[in-house]
């Protein structure tokens, strides 16, 4: 392909990207996708072809065949798992970043990355009201920033043990804290960096499922007592099932007393503070040793985008480095080189989408729009109070709303059924997409807000949708 034949289709692209863009806005399309297993691949050749094939009506198949088998996280009545939008500002920024091809292996091999990357984290610093105390860097995912965070945690009270004979040297037993509304990641993440899930305590939580500060520091108190040896606490501010916030100046006063490492998982939760008036969710996080927060989710930066805080960079940068001759150069002693805040070697721009979106929403766009989602979860959430047969099961700190519908007289295995059927029949409609999840020993139903497109006409309508499958009002 030459350079001309990839401008015909690129423009071509463009604009079948943003003819969806419009369709998945104005509601068009079934929310989840209503494929079965399989169609997607029965329907394209099992063999790559032998010649050259020209890409001239590839768009027709990506819309017959591709599109069907998609769900559609930008459409205004996505309500599952959290957000992930793709601001379009983000997207040129992506389609950039692919077009300039920039390989970060160091800061020689692509100066602007680097230094965009370096300005770009630091702006949301700002934008987050945090201390300029914490440098920041660009991962992939929170799952990846946590793993990154407990090799860390694990590296300082071994005083670098892996450089020695690592965790098969240890004497005693590093141990991990985290709640039982913590992320699956936290326990992948503990796995990896060799603690092993014996020595991963999970800590009780209170009413309103954070964790209680005051069983963490008994479980602390009984490790030591048993010849074990604290290592990291991963607090949660916005847990995945209702959004519950740990108290950090309580856990703080607990890692602080016993030298544990605190790393705070704020995925989602992360982008409300840019809301001066949510900061209070997060008092404590100055105490903190390391964070972690999606742009990627609820802010508006495409998937992959997340971005992770330290306070001590040269401990990360001692833990994460390595310095082949052929990746040495004479600014090594001067610049940051970013394949040493993380564990890939190269990194791809992913700053550019960042930096575009911001500039292009500005501080006061984003807050509005944040905003917005979180006055959608207050008026579900007062519908859902008032509506008789219907539960609020956690409080509403953020933008997810945890409901389920209790017709009289129906409990227990009777009880999920009726919530997996209800919600089961709202996303096989194709009017709207919940996520059910386990809360105790029961279903649930999640209401997530934070599309881009979200307006009150579709929160209005869902909740109409709601009641209707629900109590059979049809």
């Amino acid at each position: 392909m030459d350079t001309e034949e990839f401008r015909r289709l690129a423009h071509e692209a463009v604009d079948w990207i943003a003819d969806y863009r419009a369709r998945s806005a104005r509601g068009e399309l079934p929310v989840m996708s209503r494929l079965a297993p399989g169609e997607v691949r029965a329907a394209l050749p099992a063999a790559p072809p032998e010649e050259p094939q020209s890409l001239a009506g590839v768009l027709d198949e990506l819309t017959q065949v591709i599109l069907p088998g998609c769900t559609h996280w930008q459409d205004p009545r996505f309500f599952a798992y959290f957000p992930s939008n793709s601001s379009l500002a983000a997207v040129l920024g992506d389609f950039l970043s692919t077009g300039l091809a920039q390989l970060g292996l160091n800061w020689q091999a692509s100066p602007a990355l680097t230094e965009l990357e370096e300005l770009a984290t630091d702006w949301l610093r700002q934008m987050l009201g945090l201390s300029d105390a914490w440098s920041g860097v660009i991962q992939d995912t929170a799952s990846t920033a946590t793993l990154v965070a407990l090799i860390c945690a694990r590296e300082r009270i071994t005083d670098h043990g892996a450089a020695r004979g690592g965790l098969q040297a240890s004497e005693r037993p590093l141990i991990v804290y985290a709640s039982s509304q913590s992320h699956s990641s936290v326990e992948k993440a503990a796995l990896l960096a060799g603690f092993g899930r014996r020595n991963l305590r999970v800590v009780a939580v209170d009413e309103a499922f954070a964790m209680d500060a005051g069983a963490l520091r008994r479980a602390v108190e009984a490790d030591l007592a048993a010849g074990h040896a604290p290592c990291a606490v991963v607090a949660t501010v916005g847990s995945t099932a209702v959004t519950a916030v740990d108290p950090l100046e309580e856990i703080a006063s607990v890692t602080r007393a016993h030298g544990l490492w605190l790393h705070v998982d704020a995925a989602m939760a992360g982008s409300a503070m840019i809301l001066p008036e949510c900061r209070p969710l997060w008092q404590g996080i100055e105490q903190a040793d390391s964070l972690v927060l999606n742009p990627h989710k609820w802010l508006g930066a495409s998937f992959d985008c997340s971005t992770y805080f330290v306070r001590d960079p040269q401990h990360l940068v001692r833990v994460m480095s390595t310095h082949p001759s052929y990746l040495r150069t004479a600014a090594d002693a001067t610049v940051r080189n970013f394949r040493d805040w993380g564990i890939p070697l190269g990194r791809r721009f992913r700053a550019l989408k960042l930096w575009l979106l911001i500039r292009e929403q500005g501080v006061q766009g984003l807050q509005q729009r944040l905003r917005r989602d979180l006055g959608h979860a207050r008026w579900l959430a007062a519908q859902v109070d008032a509506a008789p047969g219907w539960q609020r099961l956690a409080p509403v700190p953020l933008q997810t709303v945890c409901v389920r519908h209790v017709p009289p007289g129906l409990e227990g295995e009777a009880l999920d059924t009726h919530t997996l059927a209800w919600v089961r029949r709202i996303n096989e409609s194709g009017r709207a997409y919940l996520t059910p999840s386990m809360l105790g020993e029961r279903w649930m139903v999640r209401v997530s807000f934070g599309v881009e497109a979200t307006e009150h006409e579709h929160v209005a309508a869902l909740w109409s949708l709601m009641r209707d499958e629900a109590e059979g009002r049809r």
